[in-house]
């Protein structure tokens, strides 16, 4: 008898979501069908609908019970998982009942053309028949990624028992292919089926509505009809829709589902290059989870990650999770796709750019599909890749050079935000400090000489002159903001101890460039994720595996000393030699990973090992002519990857933790899949194919490696204020608006005005004739504002140093620079 009173425990315990430990990720080809679904301990986790960014459960899974016994289908079985087909992200999972009492065996696919997802499930008694035990199903609605709010109740659609949620104009409803027994709703922690169960045995609430809280949909399944079973768990706007196609899909049933869910996707793969290999399937993983994460109403985007990281100990405050856009990994992502011959899918990801590209010219640090920004930083890599793809696609034959006049406008106002606010980035790759980045340097660098390219196709010659004068400009000062030699003060310890002459440090902050530091090697970083008080890191004392960039795009040569010396350091520091074989941390002093214990990262923590990082590395390999060492890393990518073949953000680096589930060399409580992971598996694939590395463009080996290109400018702007420029150049001021510049090379005993024009990009630049003047010259200026008549009231000083010098001013003040007040150590 249904109970019309609310069950009690109102609004329920505080919401989390779940494990972000996937072990399967999947949905249907078709765009009627709107559901995402993800496994993870043998059941259903969160399924995302209508959109892929939007989160509507937390799990569903099974209780058994029987005389004295209760088992729950999550964390009292052992899972085994399989693919029905290869390549293919529908599911057979098989769990074991720890005891060896029981075996349960799903199928799990979407409805083709709903948005509902099939569950067919086979209860296999071990010990007696199926009459001794009672199995229930329990299902946690987070509907419009929200835990609390949620409202249930027991009902029917036509006459067909069911149980319904709703939240936010979102709703869902559970159907069974065999009579339902006992149903109920509760709140979770007081009043739900769990909570029922565990302590009675047996379902003896059966409470029919619980409002606007953290609430459990609970059923008995009636093992008396049988022990096979289909469960549809359909999504709608309304209930009545979700209702109808739960029947609708159950009606058509399992088999047919299966049957048109399967052919699509083995279609697809067939339309994929040939890039197999002997006793591995992960080529084949790989492309089905960058598929799976597109969006089918806003194609061409595609999520990080199905996962939220360590989501047991998330709640509704963080509604992001994994699953936003972020520019720059769906621009990898996009790469993936291309090398594995899915130009078309690439394609829509470059029309998705240019629909959210911001006005003006750059893409958000991350954002919903539909564009609107998540968080607020801003990346400069990110505003890159974009032209990077271009190229890319353009290389690979999927655009023509008739193409390019549609994607002009986008690429010039990346590229023109790329100068105006470049090279230093607001966030690095990983989000968390300003400054001077080896990885994003390289990528911008790259993109000003690509920018160029398409700029002569579209007749601006002299716009394209000036992108390569800036990314020549850039590309010669990498080593004076981010290479330390063993005789710069505070590096000299560090090379000595690891016997190199100078390495690439992970970042030079802008505070450093702009003189409260003697140089941008010589301050301070402050590491995110780490506790108060052990944050401030010297900037000469951080690595990072981000210099690899410097090779992947073409600006340094493998076997550039200056590249293999950093090679030791970080081989040193990063790499962590696990079962599967060597696997890199991001840079040292890493805090984004779980604590010492395994508790899960919440803010603070202990960076682990990247998979990711061991597939950069692998690329290296190969530019550097290793191609065994880069199949052998591929190996361990591979290696890192879940049972399901899915890799994760970050493995465990440490002893094992079982009660956490965490293992040496296993995957960490991070996001799992990391689709970025499994894109540069893809494009390592391919690369070893090709005996080159994929996505490094030919401009940038061309103009920096072969004809040595450098630059006859050097560059002083509001972003970047330097204390130096190169002796024999053009120093070349940049500035936002309209002005004059007045300077002198004498200390004012002669004084030049220099007008600044537009650069075509939004800037103006005032070149000041400076190639005469030998090191150690000075140049003073100030500006004078045209546009608003007013003078800059500032003097700036840069000093004339010898190119190639890696040369810095030991000098804590621009103000003493203009007043000759240069310290003993003079330039270093």
């Amino acid at each position: 008898m249904i109970d019309t009173k609310s069950p009690p425990g109102w609004p329920g315990t505080i919401a989390r979501w779940t494990s972000s430990a996937k072990d399967g990720v999947g949905t249907s080809l078709c765009a009627l069908s709107r559901v995402w679904f993800t496994l993870s301990h043998g059941i259903l986790n969160e399924v995302y609908y209508p959109r892929v960014d939007q989160a509507c459960t937390r799990d569903m899974g099974l209780i058994i019970t029987g005389q004295n016994f209760f088992s729950e289908e999550k964390r009292d079985t052992t899972s085994t998982v399989n693919y029905l087909s290869p390549g293919v992200p529908a599911y057979r999972l098989v769990n074991q009942c720890k005891d060896g009492r029981y075996r349960i065996e799903k199928e799990i696919v979407a409805d083709p053309v709903r948005s509902v997802v099939l569950q067919r499930t086979k209860f296999v008694p071990l010990q007696g028949v199926a009459s001794d035990y009672r199995v229930h199903v329990i299902l946690a609605p987070h509907l419009a990624s929200y835990g609390m709010g949620n409202t249930g109740w027991v009902g029917d659609y036509k006459g067909i028992p069911m149980l319904f949620a709703e939240r936010g104009g979102c709703a869902l409803a559970l159907a069974s292919s065999v009579t339902w027994g006992k149903r109920s709703v509760g709140f979770v922690g007081v009043s739900d089926g769990w909570q029922d169960i565990s302590q009675h045995g047996t379902m003896r609430w059966e409470y029919g509505r619980a409002e606007n809280g953290n609430i459990a949909l609970t059923a008995e399944i009636d093992m008396g009809a049988s022990a096979e079973f289909t469960l549809a768990l359909a999504f709608g706007t309304s209930w009545a829709e979700a209702g109808q196609l739960a029947r609708a899909s159950l009606l058509d049933g399992f088999e047919a589902a299966k049957k048109n869910y399967i052919a699509p996707w083995q279609n697809w793969q067939k339309s994929l290059l040939p890039l197999d290999r002997a006793g591995s399937n992960s080529f084949r993983t790989s492309a089905a989870v960058l598929r799976v994460h597109e969006s089918k109403e806003l194609q061409g985007g595609i999520i990080a990650s199905l996962s939220i990281p360590w989501g047991f100990s998330k709640g509704d405050a963080d509604l992001g999770g994994y699953h936003l856009i972020w520019p720059r990994d769906m621009v990898e992502t996009a790469g993936g796709l291309l090398a594995a011959g899915a130009g078309e899918h690439a394609l829509r990801v470059l029309s998705y750019l240019q629909i959210t590209q911001e006005a003006d010219g750059h893409w958000p640090q991350n954002m919903w599909l539909d564009g609107l920004p998540y968080w607020n930083g801003v990346q400069m890599d990110e505003v890159a890749f974009p032209i990077l793809l271009v190229n890319l696609l353009l290389r690979e034959k999927q655009l023509d050079v008739s193409d390019l006049t549609g994607l002009w406008p986008m690429v010039r106002q990346a590229a023109g935000y790329l100068v105006c606010n470049g090279p230093v980035t607001q966030q690095d790759r990983w989000e968390e400090d300003e400054g001077y980045s080896p990885f994003t340097l390289a990528v911008e660098i790259a993109a000003l000489v690509l920018a160029a390219d398409i700029a002569e196709t579209q007749g601006e010659s002299k716009l394209a002159q000036y992108l390569l004068e800036t990314a020549d400009t850039w590309n010669d000062s990498i080593e004076r903001w981010t290479y330390v030699s063993a005789s710069d003060p505070g590096a000299s310890d560090f090379a000595r101890k690891f016997n190199v002459s100078g390495y690439y440090i992970r970042i030079a902050t802008l505070e450093d460039v702009q003189g409260t530091a003697s140089s941008p090697k010589d301050g301070f970083v402050t590491v995110k994720n780490r506790p108060v008080g052990y944050s401030q890191e010297p900037t000469d004392d951080l690595i990072s595996t981000d210099f690899l960039a410097l090779v992947r795009f073409g600006l340094r040569s493998a076997d550039d000393p200056r590249i293999v010396d950093t090679l030791k350091i970080v081989d040193s520091l990063l790499r962590t030699e696990m079962p599967q074989g060597p696997v890199w941390h991001r840079y040292n002093f890493d805090g984004y990973g779980e604590h010492e214990d395994g508790s899960p990262f919440d803010g603070t923590g202990i960076g682990r090992a990247w998979p990711l990082l061991t597939g950069e590395r692998a690329l290296y390999e190969l530019a550097a002519g290793n191609r065994q060492g880069a199949e052998i890393l591929l190996q361990t990518v591979e290696r890192s990857a879940s049972a399901g073949g899915l890799i994760s953000e970050q493995v465990w680096d440490a002893a094992d933790l079982p009660k956490r589930e965490l293992y040496f060399g296993h995957p960490s409580g991070s996001a799992r899949p990391l689709v970025w992971a499994h894109a540069e598996l893809i494009k390592l694939t391919r690369s070893l194919r090709d005996g080159r590395v994929f996505d490094q463009p030919v401009q940038t080996t061309t103009r920096y490696q072969e004809r040595k290109k450098r630059s006859v400018f050097s560059l002083w702007s509001s972003s970047n204020k330097a204390l130096v420029f190169v002796a024999g150049t053009t120093l070349r001021i940049s500035l936002a608006e309209s002005a004059l510049v007045h300077w002198t090379a004498n200390g004012w005993t002669t004084m030049f005005d220099t007008k600044a024009i537009p650069s075509g990009l939004g800037t103006f630049i005032a070149d000041l004739e400076t190639k005469d003047l030998s090191p150690g010259s000075r140049i003073v200026f100030t500006i004078y504002w045209q546009d608003s008549d007013r003078w800059e009231n500032e003097n700036y000083c840069v000093v004339a140093v010898p190119r190639d010098s890696n040369a810095t001013l030991k000098t804590t003040k621009n103000t003493a620079l203009c007043s000759g007040q240069v310290s003993e150590e003079g330039l270093g």
